[in-house]
């Protein structure tokens, strides 16, 4: 039998331990993909509690702790930290072959040098040593960055906000890591949102003129992404629902985004025809100023109408979405070729079932590229970043695309001790390329496989991103 998650954790082959023991885990960390709050890294916040940073915003937990049946009180509720600790405790050893398990044990190893399983008979013993170890100097938001070895962080970042934070961080000599913004302009994309004409009176005052046609809300996403460049950014960042390409005549976009910002019921179709307009507007900006676009789709949010109103979104009642992709992601991708405006590309899908079908439409966009795999597909994201579902889209790359261009993992989180996700990946990485040369399907060439395990786990992001520029 195997010890509960030794140093060889995931590695089922010789192969496999000698490319992450020699390869994959001396690779340092780009998160070029996460939610976490720039201004904690630059205040260099310390937590009260290991409550605070593990449960804090975790909609993962959250979900899960629902699913053991734990009271809503002992997860979103007023309850003691101490209280919601031990709930989570309680909840951790059904949830066998769960991410969150590994994830929590892997955080506890390294973190807190804690190697016993988590239940809740340790519960509160547990809390309190990782609250002391939190309480030492070392371990606040930058020397947890420090002590996971991450070079550069991109956060998520609406075209209104400031970015002041990162320009305090861009000023400090002793910042931990390179920390970038990234472009998020999905609420200035969704005018069928009851939320949208308060939006837009935010984003006038921001660039400081009235948006009263298509064309001043393109310059106005343009002039906020010249603000964001000076920033130090490039990377931008979609969400979509599902993949679309509908155009539509420019008297008819002014139309609709006339009747949106006076807070009029905006059609499906036309919402999509508003929002297809700007993608191309930003795709072409994007692709001019060598920018990565990233877009997720696949995701059916906020499916619990009363848990929504009670709490708001992001905070667990999110799901897969069985919509087809295939002709949208197409159609609009060869839209954006037409226009000049498809750039450094990454796609993501919520839904496993959409594998295949990212893998096989990029491969017709990868033509007379200087950029090996322009055209990307990402990490499994949200519901899939476990095993099975990181390795079934790692073989689908495999089988369909060029798995040595791959950009490997990011956290996608809001924690900080999230990035062991990295290490959890690239133990995943490391097993499939092993059992590949155990089974005979690829050689043995150890200096080979080496070299595209470290170019996975961090040489690709690095050249991919431009970040050699900043990481010199």
């Amino acid at each position: 039998m195997t010890s509960f998650m030794n140093a060889d954790f995931l590695l089922k082959s010789e192969t496999a331990k000698t490319l992450y023991h020699n390869h994959a885990e001396k690779m340092p960390i780009i998160d070029y993909h996460c939610h976490i709050n720039p201004m904690e890294i630059y205040e260099d916040k310390h937590y009260s509690s290991i409550t605070e940073v593990w449960l804090g915003g975790d909609h993962y937990k959250w979900r899960a702790m629902r699913s053991c049946g734990v009271p809503e009180y002992y997860i979103t509720g007023d309850a003691s930290p101490a209280e919601k600790f031990r709930k989570w405790a309680e909840a951790i050893p059904n949830l066998i072959g769960n991410p969150l398990y590994h994830w929590t044990h892997l955080e506890l190893q390294r973190y807190f040098g804690i190697t016993e399983p988590l239940n809740g008979d340790n519960a509160m013993e547990i809390y309190e040593k990782c609250n002391a170890i939190l309480a030492q100097p070392d371990m606040s938001a930058r020397g947890i960055i420090r002590k996971s070895g991450v070079q550069l962080i991109c956060t998520t970042d609406d075209p209104v906000d400031d970015l002041r934070a990162h320009e305090l961080l861009a000023a400090d000599p002793t910042s931990p890591a390179v920390v970038l913004p990234a472009f998020r302009p999905d609420k200035a994309m969704r005018a069928d949102k009851e939320t949208f004409p308060a939006y837009i009176a935010r984003l006038e005052q921001v660039v400081g003129y009235p948006i009263v046609t298509m064309a001043d809300m393109r310059r106005a996403l343009l002039d906020r992404i010249a603000y964001f460049a000076d920033h130090g950014c490039r990377v931008s960042d979609h969400g979509m629902d599902f993949c679309f390409c509908v155009e539509a005549d420019e008297d008819t976009l002014n139309d609709i985004l006339a009747r949106a910002k006076a807070g009029q019921v905006i059609t499906r179709d036309e919402q999509l025809a508003y929002h297809t307009a700007l993608l191309i507007a930003v795709g072409k900006e994007y692709a001019r100023r060598d920018w990565v676009c990233q877009y997720h789709f696949g995701c059916l949010r906020d499916n619990s109408r009363k848990m929504f109103r009670k709490l708001g979104p992001d905070t667990g009642f999110d799901s897969m979405n069985d919509a087809a992709n295939a002709a949208g992601l197409a159609g609009l991708l060869g839209t954006l070729e037409d226009a000049d405006a498809l750039g450094k590309t990454i796609l993501y899908s919520l839904n496993p079932s959409d594998n295949g079908i990212i893998g096989s439409i990029m491969g017709a966009f990868q033509a007379d590229s200087p950029i090996p795999g322009k055209i990307q597909q990402g990490s499994a994201w949200w519901f899939n970043d476990h095993k099975p579902g990181m390795e079934a889209q790692m073989v689908s790359l495999m089988s369909l695309g060029a798995m040595g261009s791959f950009n490997g993992m990011l956290t996608d989180s809001r924690s900080f001790l999230s990035y062991t996700r990295h290490e959890y990946f690239r133990r995943i990485l490391c097993n499939l390329f092993g059992q590949l040369v155990e089974d005979g399907e690829y050689p043995a060439d150890m200096k080979w496989l080496g070299r595209m395990v470290e170019n996975i786990s961090y040489y690709n992001t690095l050249h991919y991103f431009r970040f050699d520029e900043l990481l010199k």
